[in-house]
């Protein structure tokens, strides 16, 4: 039983006042460190040894007065001894320990003085016989009372997860597998953290693995199996000649320890890992982070990258500040200076119920619950200023208001014991507050974790929407190209009645059914997703679909930023966050970002549009023509001929060699990626060839058939028709001149290079080209104002920009009533851009746009071009992207509206 720090703080007094009347000469030192131990209600014997044996440097050999692997060593010195050499002595001993048996700390006494060395913070501490008492929290590591700040890359996390990595495959190699593999490991998971943070006596575990197992390992799992029966077993309904190392265990309940599980087979080598398993600090894990870690080591693939599997406590905290955390810290702060109401207050938290409808192994609802039990403590501390008897009857939060679903079981299994334990990080946390040991066993509640398809259960099965508060979570990232064919059938059922449902991400049917969950009701809801959903198409189908059907509201935003997290090799995924309701709110709040790894930057705003910018709820959808009279665009010239009618440009010279007739009807091709690297390709333009010349030419004949084999064997009926026309591409557009625009373009870039051609270059389908534009377009085109529009109207590939005729340049509102001033203005600037760019015609435009070596000149030159087009739109100016692209939203819907 873990004692309580009052208790600790009396025994402490009374082991000083003994010892201090002992003769401190002839001392027993041995007595001495036994009675230490017991100030903390811990048996010596359970965890430290004396006179430990140890290799020094060299051949030396050396004894430590007292031993407790992996946690604390002790040199003892009789009084007026140099405390200092001792502590240099302590440290030679260092080289012959194990790495898992090295201390955390160093105590140096001599009776009198104490000199406690804490190696992790490296920090010291100096006090005397009669001061101990008044220093005990220094030793809370012995009571069971460790405060460890977390560090989310402490590599413990990491030891821990690959440890258990070695186990889970030693156990899986005998063919422990499946349900029962994942389920020991759980059971395994608890024990270890539980024997380190007071929920069981110190080492209790650890010591029943090395004195009550075999070291060939060959009954650990029948052990196990015995440990498993009583921790499920009340004290009253053990047996009465229950062996004294298991009689020790507490009942747990829980239904944890409940199921039978087949026996595992162990051997030495697994014993070892279990054992080192043992002697790491796992009051130092996170529960949060080693949730993530842990599930990953199923699958070794994973593994290999093992510290890229978590979420960051910092991006969790960005999602559940503004949806619920803010407001909760806003009303105690109002009520904290009354009593009355601030009991209230914790007795509305008491009611508060949290769903994350794909919660994996836990890792926003354990972040949730620590902040909200963090809040709780603030709240007693105010409220209750004098000693409380039962601090259980005080606490009213618990894991049972907490819901998940999974549909992976394994996970599921962690997310519920993770629950358990940072639920016992809370407790420790307010037990050394209030000076008592409080701690919830047997387990009466639990997070209620099920194991089931988010998007194949009703989630009033779960929890009624009545009861429910919060939605939260991080549902999975696939693209609507990714989706296996599950996923893709259960797309099409959650939107079977949306038009054109099929090309949205996973992550929206998550969107969809909590619209439909929260209707009638004040829950309020955040997802993290993919940015995919706030740009390009899926936002007319999405949103549209959510604003008219289920009256949602945005009511905060984080725009695009980087979800990584602190780990190495980390794989970031360019996400928003959005919080939303069935009802509207004027406490609407938008975190901005200067680019993707930058600290946000939050503004309050009167509404927010599905592009996650202040605005009406506008949906910008596909349409045919320009919104404003411009030179229409079209995608370039796709040969669908199976590159038969392409010829690379190291193939040209011989090809010419051998058909030099064919030199009239070839042109350069240009794509994007031509374009933007300076690069060269060729094409068979064969519009206007006669028969004979066709006949001619042997080479240029056995293309053509090619090129009519390649269509007529497709699968694609639109395919198998243009087998008739096999000379031809399929897109035959070649105007007189146009402006060529990438269809595709690095997000690097602060514009997109654009060109001019005319009709001796023809462009493919990796570009559009806008026939006729003339430089007046062009400079607006290739203006900060164009690209504010492109970067949240635009979708991407991977995380570029992908322009889009229908939704970006067809819905672009061009400026209005231009004079010729500004018109000459705008001219002028973007002939300026083109004739620096011809300064650098050794350099590819991917070069020339690099954001590292852009030219100083061509840099200045858009920053003339973008003032020019920013006039083009009245006076004012833009201090940045946000300002623009409000500005024209706001300009779009008068245009619709035809003013």
């Amino acid at each position: 039983m873990v004692l309580s720090w009052n208790e600790i703080k009396n025994r402490a007094i009374n082991f000083s006042k003994e010892w201090e009347t002992e003769e401190k000469e002839h001392a027993e030192s041995q007595s001495f460190w036994n009675d230490f131990f017991d100030i903390f209600g811990i048996s010596r014997k359970r965890v430290a040894s004396f006179e430990e044996p140890v290799k020094k440097l060299g051949e030396k050999r050396g004894r430590i007065d007292l031993f407790w692997k992996g946690t604390l060593l002790v040199e003892h010195k009789s009084r007026g001894k140099d405390l200092d050499k001792a502590y240099t002595q302590a440290l030679d001993y260092f080289p012959g320990l194990k790495e898992a048996e090295l201390p955390k700390y160093i105590l140096i006494s001599d009776f009198e003085i104490f000199k406690l060395y804490d190696l992790e913070e490296d920090k010291s501490y100096e006090f005397t016989l009669n001061e101990l008492y008044k220093n005990v929290h220094l030793f809370g590591f012995i009571a069971g009372y460790t405060k460890h700040k977390v560090v989310a890359e402490d590599p413990i996390n990491i030891k821990a997860a690959e440890l258990m990595g070695k186990l889970h495959d030693e156990l899986k190699d005998t063919g422990y597998d499946g349900h029962a593999l994942e389920h020991f490991l759980v059971r395994l998971l608890f024990l270890e953290f539980a024997e380190d943070t007071a929920i069981f006596e110190r080492r209790l575990f650890t010591e029943f693995i090395e004195n009550r197992t075999s070291i060939d390992g060959s009954d650990v799992g029948s052990r196990f199996t015995e440990l498993f029966q009583v921790l499920n077993t009340p004290f009253d309904k053990r047996l009465k000649n229950l062996d004294e190392s298991l009689a020790s265990f507490p009942y747990v309940n829980g239904k944890l320890f409940a199921e039978f599980l087949p026996i595992p087979s162990f051997d030495s080598k697994m014993r070892d890992i279990l054992l080192e398993c043992c002697y790491l600090d796992w009051s130092k894990i996170s529960p949060a982070i080693f949730g993530s870690l842990f599930q990953s080591i199923m699958d070794k693939a994973h593994r290999r990258n093992l510290g890229a599997h978590y979420t960051s406590e910092a991006n969790i905290l960005k999602l559940i500040k503004p949806l619920f955390l803010d407001e909760l810290y806003e009303k105690f702060e109002k009520v904290k200076k009354n009593k009355k109401q601030l009991a209230e207050f914790h007795k509305e938290l008491s009611t508060l119920h949290f769903l994350d409808p794909a919660c994996g192994s836990g890792n926003f609802l354990i972040i949730a619950y620590r902040e909200l039990r963090i809040l709780e403590l603030e709240i007693l501390k105010i409220l209750y200023t004098e000693s409380v008897l039962d601090i259980s009857s005080i606490i009213w939060f618990d894991v049972d208001q907490f819901h998940g679903i999974e549909v992976e079981e394994f996970a599921s299994q962690i997310a519920q014991v993770a629950m358990w334990l940072i639920d016992h990080q809370m407790n420790m946390m307010i037990s050394e507050h209030f000076g008592q040991y409080f701690v919830r066993l047997p387990l009466k509640k639990s997070a209620n974790i099920v194991h089931a398809n988010s998007l194949q259960i009703p989630w009033e099965d779960v929890i009624s929407s009545d009861k429910l508060t919060y939605i939260l979570g991080n549902p999975p990232f696939i693209g609507s190209k990714l989706l296996n064919t599950n996923q893709r059938k259960e797309m099409e059922t959650i939107f079977a009645d949306v038009k054109n449902g099929k090309v949205l991400d996973y992550v929206t049917a998550w969107y969809l059914k909590a619209s439909k969950y929260i209707q009638n009701t004040k829950i309020k809801v955040a997802f993290v997703s993919t940015n995919s959903i706030s740009q390009g198409e899926q936002v007319g189908i999405l949103w549209k679909e959510l604003f008219s059907n289920y009256g949602i509201k945005i009511h905060f935003a984080h725009q695009t930023f980087n979800w990584s997290n602190e780990a190495k090799s980390n794989a970031a995924v360019h996400v928003v966050i959005v919080g939303f309701a069935s009802f509207d709110t004027i406490n609407k709040r938008i975190f901005e970002y200067e680019n993707i790894k930058a600290e946000a930057h939050e503004k309050n705003a009167k509404n927010i549009n599905p592009y996650l910018v202040e605005g009406d709820d506008l949906i910008i959808e596909s349409r045919n023509n320009p919104l404003v009279k411009v030179p229409q665009i079209s995608f370039g010239n796709m040969p669908l001929d199976g590159g038969n009618l392409i010829i690379e440009d190291e193939e040209l010279e011989e090809f010419l060699k051998k058909e030099p007739n064919a030199k009239d009807y070839i042109l350069s091709l240009i794509s994007a990626r031509e374009f933007l690297n300076n690069k060269k390709r060729w094409c068979l333009w064969l519009e206007n060839i006669s028969p004979k010349e066709l006949r001619n030419m042997p080479l240029v004949i056995q293309r053509v058939e090619n090129v009519k084999i390649f269509r007529e064997t497709s699968i694609a009926p639109s395919t198998q028709k243009h087998a008739l026309t096999p000379t031809l591409f399929r897109d035959r557009k070649r105007p007189n001149t146009f402006i060529v625009v990438p269809s595709t373009t690095s997000e690097n870039r602060a514009y997109i290079p654009m060109g001019f051609f005319d009709k001796n270059y023809i462009a493919n389908n990796s570009c559009h080209i806008i026939p006729n534009g003339d430089l007046f377009l062009f400079g607006q085109l290739t203006s900060l104002m164009h690209m504010s529009w492109v970067k949240y109207t635009c979708g991407r590939l991977k995380s570029d920009y992908r322009y889009s005729k229908d939704l970006v340049y067809n819905n672009y509102p061009f400026p209005k009533n231009v004079d010729e001033k500004q018109k000459s203005a705008v001219e002028e600037k973007a002939q300026n851009v083109l004739n620096i760019r011809l300064q650098f015609s050794d350099c590819s435009l991917a070069d020339l746009y690099d954001p590292l070596s852009m030219p100083p000149n061509l840099k200045k030159a858009h920053q003339e071009l973008d003032k020019a087009v920013d006039n083009c739109y009245g006076t004012k100016s833009f201090k940045n992207d946000k300002e623009r692209i409000e500005f024209l939203f706001g300009l779009y819907e008068e245009y619709l509206s035809g003013n």
